[in-house]
């Protein structure tokens, strides 16, 4: 750690997007986008993929004034505004400064006490390895700046598609480089604040430290509080606000502060502050109530707080956090309306009741923040808990039953009970992510025909499609299980029959007969009717498969370049939305398409056959 010695007597030196409207395409990328990447300079192709270097520096000691004119010298530390010292501060104000205030109006910035050899370069940033899973590193090396900062930037993290969240969230979590001309501080800080507009508070903070704290920048310290609130981890932001703690002057950034200061033992003057804050109003008296409950558990300083819910109008990421993390429920009249982002952090959060997380599940798989993997593991833990009864009692049985009863129609029963006849198209969907494995131990008999659309689309929320294709002989041409198969299989050697597909047309019941458009662009995505037969239907439904926006361009322009990455980005960004019915079948052909001719076909399958189960 450097150091600084303050020798006898010496004078202290004292320095302080854009949205994707589906109705307004053509507004989607700025003009230029499609210009060249800029050429590296000679200098950064020599030091392309080289780890990033580091050096140390000798203790900085303040030297003593060598006569009566003495000045005090100006600070470089970051933040200091290099600006001369305007006056000491009373012994009043220094009883009441934290660490890091001590620190940084001296000047000093606390490094990082590990040896430089242990230090993590700013290449390849990210959680998974393309051996794991992740999409190629070097995906973006020739791809202009500019598109990506705005894929990211302008997506709101709102995806109609739970196929498409998915393969989202693995391109921002990917082990990347950023594109030239782009710091890695910016394209990390792009992509965590894309995770946490996802939900994905945990894979945000994951990604955020796979970086050391002395590389934060400020494009990273505009998102590092963000994450640690959202994973309710209000400890764990601790070492960046020790080493950063003068970059940001915000009443949450020093509130922060101060609960920190709480649990490194300064419980007292951590108190005094949140009290003078509370005094001041410099949060609204919720907040910092809070604040100083979860403060109060650390140490000596441990006292009464009572929580007013009453003063409090609207629900905030804050203060479900600390109430999270405190073991408070924020009142129904909060929660009821709240934005699916609260349903999303619950379902993450380990410290929050069973029954609790089991219903913010609904929202969470059918987006995709929960696999059916989680959620399967969620009932099970309340089924073992006999704490948990009433209704999620017997839907935890029920899940149960769907696996082990020794009747096949008796485990289809139990998979249709818990799908239940809500009307909500969210709910009935996360319940169909719920029991895809059981859907895929039933055996595939005509006997179960009248359910088999369903049951399909269960296995393909959770990716099994070889199970699903074995139904394949048990549903009916131009059926929508049929239509599901079809967009599904792996691999199809013959294109898909007119005939069957005029049938499924004819049979469409779905608002403004949707299925059939997404049936049709997923078909022609996937190359399984030529471009004849995809013009003739797109003409006579009015699709708009072959017309083109800036969007479908960069998109077709990233595909032929094989930018996995760009393709991705991309993909997401056409499928915002809260529901299918903000998707378009132009949008979807492309996206399906692009991703195909990328190398990932196996969630343009997906994809497609999801836009006709749930559209």
């Amino acid at each position: 750690m450097r150091r600084a010695t303050l020798l006898t007597g010496a004078a202290l030196a004292l320095t302080s997007a854009l949205a994707l409207a589906q109705g307004a395409p053509e507004s989607l990328l700025p003009p230029g986008f499609n210009e060249p990447a800029p050429a590296p300079s000679p200098a950064a192709s020599a030091n392309a993929g080289t780890p990033r270097a580091t050096s140390t520096s000798a203790p900085v000691v303040q030297p003593l004034p060598a006569q009566p004119g003495f000045e005090l010298p100006v600070s470089n530390a970051p933040g200091s505004g290099d600006t001369l010292l305007k006056r000491l501060p009373s012994l009043d104000e220094l009883s009441r400064m934290s660490p890091e205030d001590f620190q940084n109006i001296l000047g000093l910035k606390p490094d990082f006490d590990m040896p430089a050899g242990a230090r993590r370069a700013m290449s390849d940033v990210g959680l998974i390895d393309q051996q794991e899973g992740g999409l190629p590193v070097n995906s973006l090396s020739g791809q202009n700046q500019r598109l990506v900062r705005l894929a990211l930037a302008a997506n709101n993290g709102q995806l109609v598609s739970r196929w498409g969240h998915i393969l989202l969230r693995r391109a921002l979590a990917s082990r990347l480089d950023p594109p030239p001309g782009m710091s890695p501080q910016e394209f990390l800080a792009l992509r965590v604040r894309l995770l946490l507009k996802m939900g994905e508070s945990d894979a945000a903070r994951a990604l955020l430290q796979d970086i050391d704290v002395g590389d934060y920048t400020p494009d990273l310290e505009g998102v590092v509080l963000d994450a640690y609130i959202d994973t309710a981890d209000f400890t764990g932001v601790c070492p960046a606000l020790a080493t950063q703690g003068g970059v940001r002057d915000d009443p949450q950034w020093n509130t922060a502060k101060a609960i920190c200061s709480a649990f490194r033992g300064n419980g007292a003057g951590a108190m005094a502050t949140l009290d003078r804050y509370r005094f001041r109003g410099t949060m609204p008296r919720i907040d910092l109530l809070l604040a100083q409950k979860y403060a109060g558990a650390a140490g000596r300083s441990r006292r009464a707080v009572t929580i007013e819910w009453q003063d409090a109008s609207e629900l905030t990421p804050w203060r479900y956090a600390l109430a999270n993390a405190v073991g408070l429920t924020p009142p129904d009249s909060l929660t009821k309306d709240a934005a699916p982002y609260y349903a999303y952090a619950t379902a993450l959060a380990p410290m929050v009741g069973l029954e609790r997380r089991a219903a913010a599940a609904d929202q969470a798989g059918a987006a995709g923040v929960l696999s059916s993997a989680a959620m399967v593991d969620l009932y099970s833990q309340m089924y073992a808990d006999p704490d948990v009864t009433g209704d999620w009692s017997d839907r935890a049985e029920k899940l149960r039953d769907a696996y082990v009863q020794d009747d096949a129609p008796a485990r289809l029963a139990a998979i249709k009970s818990l799908w239940g006849t809500s009307g909500d198209p969210v709910l009935d969907y996360s319940r169909k992510v719920l029991t895809a494995y059981a859907a895929a131990r039933l055996p595939a008999t005509a006997d179960f025909a009248d359910d088999a659309a369903p049951l399909i689309a269960s296995m393909l929320t959770a990716g099994l499609d070889a199970n699903a294709m074995r139904w394949a002989d048990a549903v009916n041409a131009g059926s929508e299980g049929w239509a599901l198969l079809v967009l599904a299989a792996p691999s199809r050697s013959s294109e898909v029959d007119s005939g069957s597909i005029d049938k499924f047309i004819s049979g469409d019941k779905s608002e403004e007969a949707r299925k059939s458009g997404f049936l049709i662009a997923g078909l022609a995505g996937l190359g399984r009717i030529d471009s004849d037969a995809a013009g003739r239907y797109s003409a006579d439904h009015q699709l708009g498969l072959g017309t083109e926006t800036r969007w479908t361009r960069a998109i077709e322009e990233a595909a032929r370049s094989n930018d996995v990455v760009t393709v991705a980005l991309l993909a997401g960004l056409g499928m915002q939305g809260l529901s299918w019915k903000q998707m378009t079948p132009r949008y979807l052909f492309h996206i399906v398409s692009a991703l195909r001719a990328v190398g990932l076909e196996g969630e343009a399958r997906m994809i497609a056959a999801e836009a006709v189960a749930r559209a």
